[in-house]
């Protein structure tokens, strides 16, 4: 009988535990839902960004993407984003797609502009800057440096 009564215990430890854990790992995640607000932005190219990845201003993570689409008539991509409820959005804000370093993700970084307007939200952010093709520009330099040779 003491065998089981110190096996249940070990048992309880180790759910409590892994409970722990799972608490801390969601609080820290960013997943919690605070409130949020919702925006919209059409880009010629999204390459790196995916559903779950941040939303910076000024390198502080303040949201997440939540959905990417193309749209049918312009063929641009379209990238919904929620950020923070508290953040309030110029309406002369950009957002840009940049690369975390030279091997890290890209997140779409949202600069803030000079205006006293606000966007409303579900609105669209019209001031943007598409993710750059790092592969075509090492190959556009490989290529123009072979050109100047010549």
């Amino acid at each position: 009988m003491k065998n089981k009564t110190f096996e249940i215990l070990i048992g309880a430890v180790v759910l409590g535990i892994a409970f722990f854990f799972f608490v801390y790992s969601y609080k820290n995640s960013g997943s919690e839902h605070s409130a949020r607000v919702s925006y919209n932005a059409s880009f010629d190219r999204v390459d790196g960004i995916v559903v779950g990845s941040d939303v910076r201003m000024s390198g502080v993570k303040i949201g997440i993407i939540k959905k990417l689409t193309v749209n049918i008539d312009t063929y641009m991509a379209e990238v919904s984003f929620a950020i923070n409820q508290d953040i309030k959005l110029p309406s002369d804000s950009s957002a840009e797609i940049v690369s975390d370093g030279l091997l890290g993700g890209k997140y779409l970084a949202l600069v803030p502009g000079g205006g006293e307007v606000f966007i409303k939200a579900g609105d669209s952010i019209l001031h943007t800057q598409s993710s750059v093709n790092l592969e075509a520009m090492i190959g556009q330099l490989m290529f123009s440096k072979k050109s100047d040779k010549k």
